[in-house]
């Protein structure tokens, strides 16, 4: 009996081993084709940022506005402040003290139609943003100053949404850790998305057309989430926008990186949310990728730790290669040292949204309860 129990499963790691290792090929070999018909480099953008009580991270993200490689006159920034119980709008007027660009602090007061949240403040920000193309980011965040180019690069008349990368970056190893596995689980995404199937969009490094925006009928008319930027691209593919992902250092935003773990078990109990809205084969997809760990343990009991150990050696192999080629295109370098203790990190994670699944629990954002 354990030999079929071994054999059912060293099937089932090989086919999760061909899949990384197809997906790696694929990330090294295919890119996105930019679609003709892109706007201009000189029209006018609005840039869009929720912030809620967010006074010490802000003055990073708005010095990094600052200084983008784009005319100030053409810019337009809009913050709107959610109810802050901290100084985050006299934080902010300080730091765009003096720009020559458009710039306003909106406070946010009252709920609009269904949304909540930052949902809530990003559509008070749309009806008030005066241009046809919204910058999504987050306080957190740092954009390179090639952001605009680069995301305006992507845009077309049928595409609706432009997505760039996210590097964690920080200089403790668990931060370290994040920025490997945003790298990674980035990479992947980038594959499926350039197959031409809609995955998600990261509300953190976001270019939104504002008629495919407005097709929706904003934020206000969504049903609420707490993943409200992939509840805003599922809307827009269904009105029959297309969507791009911008895989390149020039789209590429820095983040802060979560300070506490329990703090990232929170995150990705939110982004949790998100996943089962996803498409039935796509959640099955990431239900055959997380098995990973149940299987090799099951590979352990059934034929002992010399197999598992060698199929585990693999993943790292296979995974490496993929991260290494992730760095590379992000403009980043791999610290090698870091892939065993990923291992542990990716354990912790899978076993702390297990316990999530298993138990339940609202979800905690920004101070605010979600059941």
């Amino acid at each position: 009996m354990s030999s079929l129990v071994a054999g059912g499963l060293l099937v089932f790691l090989a086919l999760w081993l061909l899949g990384l290792a197809y997906a790696t090929w694929c990330f090294a070999t295919r890119r996105g084709a930019v679609p003709a018909g892109s706007p201009p480099a000189t029209c006018r953008v609005s840039i869009l940022l929720a912030a809620r009580d967010e006074e010490l991270a802000l003055p990073r993200c708005l010095a990094s506005l600052r200084a983008l490689d784009y005319p100030a006159e053409l810019l337009e920034i809009l913050v709107g402040d959610d109810a802050s119980t901290d100084r985050t709008a006299a934080v902010a007027a300080a730091a765009m003290r003096g720009w020559a660009g458009r710039f306003r602090i909106i406070p946010i007061v009252e709920p609009m139609g269904e949304a909540r949240g930052k949902a809530n403040v990003l559509a008070h920000l749309a009806r008030e943003a005066t241009t046809d193309f919204f910058f999504i980011t987050d306080a957190d965040i740092a954009v390179p100053p090639t952001w605009i180019a680069a995301l305006l690069a992507h845009a077309a008349p049928d595409v609706g949404t432009v997505t760039g990368i996210t590097a964690v970056r920080g200089p403790r190893v668990f931060d370290q850790l994040q920025g490997l596995d945003w790298l990674l689980s980035l990479s992947l995404v980038q594959v499926v998305s350039d197959g031409g199937r809609p995955v998600t969009a990261m509300g953190n490094n976001m270019l939104v057309i504002r008629a495919a925006y407005e097709v929706t009928g904003g934020y206000e008319a969504l049903p609420f989430s707490v993943t409200e930027d992939f509840a805003l691209f599922k809307a827009v593919v269904a009105a029959g926008y297309g969507f791009r992902h911008a895989f390149s250092p020039a789209a590429r935003a820095d983040s802060l990186p979560v300070p506490t773990w329990s703090g990232l078990l929170k995150q990705r109990r939110r982004w949790l949310r998100g996943v089962e809205a996803l498409p039935r084969r796509l959640r099955l997809e990431l239900l055959f990728f997380g098995g990973f760990w149940p299987a090799l343990a099951g590979l352990a009991w059934a034929a002992g730790p010399g197999p598992a150990l060698g199929v585990w050696g693999l993943k790292v192999l296979v995974q490496g290669a993929l991260a290494y080629l992730a760095h590379r295109r992000a403009g980043l370098r791999l610290r090698w040292r870091l892939l065993p203790l990923f291992e542990l990190y990716t354990l912790g994670l899978t076993l702390g949204l297990v316990s999530f699944r298993l138990f339940g629990g609202a979800v905690v954002w920004k101070g605010r309860r979600y059941g």
